[in-house]
């Protein structure tokens, strides 16, 4: 379940609405502005990929039956991780930081911090092994290049 800050809604750079129409059992809930505050339904056996707590490097057991991600920009995804209760509670997976991608949609905050989808792809190779991750991973990459192509990237793009 990807829970989308509604102002990521329109933007270009959003990597989490790729993800979404690229996983099929993908689940897309948007989360303030008119409509209020995310609605969540039951999260039995849920998980929270997010960026704190004690790093999760083996499969967890049992392992997750399902996968909340926050997609916002990271002072956003802070205020929904405090604001929605429905995640109050739920185990946190927490990825080791990776190194950074050359080339990004948007600038990232500090080391480790990645994109909704790239978060997605670490978080599935641990959980469901190496080919959903690398699909994702080449979906993002094929973003990249054509953002790059159509003029959108600007001063984000790094090349090592």
């Amino acid at each position: 379940m990807i829970v989308r800050h509604h102002l990521e809604k329109w933007r270009s750079s959003n990597s989490g609405r790729l993800a979404h129409l690229a996983l099929p059992n993908s689940e897309l809930v948007d989360h303030g502005g008119a409509p209020g505050p995310a609605v969540l339904p039951p999260l039995e056996g849920a998980w929270l990929l997010y960026p704190e707590g004690p790093e999760t490097t083996v499969l967890p057991d049992p392992p997750p039956k399902q996968l909340v991600v926050l997609d916002a920009t990271w002072s956003q995804a802070r205020r929904m991780f405090r604001k929605i209760s429905a995640l109050r509670g739920l185990p946190i997976l927490r990825l080791a930081d990776a190194p950074m991608p050359a080339a990004r949609l948007r600038e990232s905050p500090g080391p480790g911090r990645v994109s909704t989808i790239e978060a997605i792809a670490r978080a599935l190779r641990l959980l469901e092994g190496e080919d959903p991750a690398a699909q994702l991973e080449r979906l993002f990459d094929l973003a990249v290049k054509r953002s790059r192509q159509t003029g959108r990237l600007g001063a984000v793009l790094r090349v090592s």
